[in-house]
């Protein structure tokens, strides 16, 4: 018993411990990402798409923060990666206003497969994802979310409040049996063809901010 208690003893103080502990944890929470993308990827049929074409996820996968938009569009389907592209370029920036690093947060969308004409999903569409978002968060277990756009504010409070009256405010987004701080904004797409809602926009980036130097992340 002593044996075996100055074995453990050795492999805590060299660190052997925490780096075998912590790689045990990485590879769970990527096996449930990659879970999770094979659940997404049984709707492709759907959606007429090739495994290729999900749009998965960019950014820190062990970030506190999770940024969530609505659906990709042509140069997120060819690049893979949510946000890219002049669309990915203005969320840059908007980002960097507040001193956030974009590689430092974790990015996704509502609906993982580009639509036809980048149309607006439907209520099936959201029907279908809903879950998966919800897992998605889940996986992640972000302290905080951005959600950015009208399909993400759909999703979570159904028709019960229009994005001019959400945008700005914090509220609790109930995932399981956690509850995680979220502000909704606009998304970049929109304020792209609305340049005149990014003082509203800015408003939000520096709420957004306040709340991650609050918790000191």
């Amino acid at each position: 018993m002593q044996s075996n208690k100055n074995i453990f003893e050795f492999y805590q103080s060299s660190g052997i411990y925490d780096r075998v502990i912590f790689r045990k944890n990485n590879e769970s929470k990527l096996d449930k990402l990659n879970k999770l993308k094979l659940k997404i990827l049984n709707l492709k049929e759907i959606y007429n798409k090739k495994d290729d074409q999900i749009v998965f996820f960019d950014g820190d996968t062990h970030s506190n923060v999770m940024i969530v938009g609505d659906a990709p569009g042509v140069v997120d389907e060819i690049n893979c990666k949510p946000f890219s592209g002049e669309i990915g370029k203005l969320l840059n920036k908007m980002l960097a206003a507040i001193n956030l690093d974009r590689s430092k947060v974790y990015l996704t969308n509502i609906i993982n497969f580009r639509l036809s004409d980048n149309k607006m999903p439907s209520k099936i569409d959201i029907l279908r994802f809903k879950p998966l978002i919800e897992e998605h968060i889940d996986i992640i277990n972000p302290q905080i979310i951005f959600l950015l756009g009208f399909v993400t504010l759909k999703v979570f409070f159904e028709n019960k409040i229009s994005i001019i009256e959400a945008r700005g405010k914090w509220f609790k987004l109930e995932i399981k049996d956690k509850q995680i701080d979220c502000i909704m904004s606009f998304h970049p797409q929109f304020l792209s063809k609305q340049p005149q809602q990014k003082k509203l926009s800015w408003e939000d980036l520096k709420k957004l901010k306040a709340k991650i130097n609050e918790r000191n992340l």
